[in-house]
């Protein structure tokens, strides 16, 4: 059956890949809209970035919101480091002809949720969740209509990558992703763990620049740009791929393993802020809200994604 989803996002190359992945798969997903978060860069550039990804595939009906720009409580805080400048380095993509929405993402959220039947819209959240959380705190009657969240974010074993305790999506934003974990909604969440394991190696940029189209060849540029951190960082053969795990997982599920723990955000110490607690071994007792999936197979993942791009102009 065909998923309808709504992607939350910050683009970000990875962000970007996943949305590719998405626009490319109409078979099994259904892509309602896109809002973006303020978040890898400010929320005008991820916005901007994520109507020239539109456009890059080919899709654009499919409409673009501009939500929150900043974190519920705190500064925000980016990756231009990672990202570049524009949050999109690598590729030359030309400036979007088409435009954003005029209604607020998080009103586009609730109003959506609102007019579906219950139960029938997964939402699939790239970047930090604070459009998320402010539409389940102006709307909390949403909740129980969200047929899921599948997101990238957070870690247990691998622990952080933005400082020693907190992955990057949960710490730009830990009292957004506090809500949503106590949201009741059902959650699955690729965090590093999984997403450390979906090394994008210099045969898979060959092979994805091989495919010979605009996208192909746009997505191994913006790769190649990204991944140029995290090889010096880690020192491994290839860069994490985060962001394409969450529709990958929707595409083949089989593609993951993992388990259904407790996960809770750190929001008090500022030594672990973003910390995403994860019960893995169930030592407490607390309820479980989160299919937390552990590992991932990186070949399976680069084949549907090839398979897929080349379908894009």
């Amino acid at each position: 059956m065909t998923r309808k989803i709504i992607i939350d996002t910050d683009p970000g190359q990875d962000d970007a890949v996943a949305i590719l992945l998405a626009l490319a798969s109409p078979e099994d997903i259904d892509v309602l809209g896109i809002v973006a978060v303020a978040g890898n860069v400010s929320l005008a550039q991820n916005a901007r970035n994520a109507l020239k990804v539109v456009e890059l595939s080919g899709r654009s009906d499919v409409p673009v919101y501009a939500g929150c720009e900043r974190p519920m409580r705190r500064h925000l805080v980016t990756a231009e480091h990672v990202h570049g400048d524009t949050g999109l380095n690598g590729p030359g993509l030309p400036e979007p002809k088409i435009k954003l929405k005029k209604q607020h993402g998080v009103d586009y959220l609730i109003e959506t949720l609102l007019a579906h039947e219950p139960g029938t819209i997964t939402l699939c959240t790239l970047g930090p969740l604070t459009n998320i959380a402010m539409a389940l705190v102006k709307a909390p009657e949403i909740a129980p209509r969200i047929k899921e969240i599948v997101m990238m974010g957070g870690a247990y074993f691998e622990v952080g990558n933005i400082t020693p305790a907190a992955e990057f999506n949960i710490y730009v934003d830990p009292e957004a992703a506090d809500v949503v974990m106590r949201s009741g909604i059902p959650i699955v969440m690729a965090p590093l763990d999984a997403t450390h394991m979906i090394l994008t190696t210099h045969d898979r940029l060959e092979k994805i620049d091989a495919i010979g189209n605009k996208a192909g060849k746009a997505v191994a540029q913006m790769l190649a740009f990204s991944g140029r951190f995290d090889l010096q960082k880690y020192g491994t053969n290839g860069a994490p791929l985060h962001d394409p795990c969450v529709i990958a997982y929707l595409i083949k599920p089989e593609l993951f393993e993992g388990r259904h723990i407790n996960v809770t955000i750190e929001t008090a110490s500022e030594l672990t802020m973003g910390m995403t607690v994860a019960d893995y071994w169930g030592v407490t007792g607390r309820a479980k809200n989160v299919t937390f999936l552990r590992s991932g197979r990186a070949e399976g993942l680069y084949q549907l994604l090839i398979e897929r791009l080349a379908r894009l102009p």
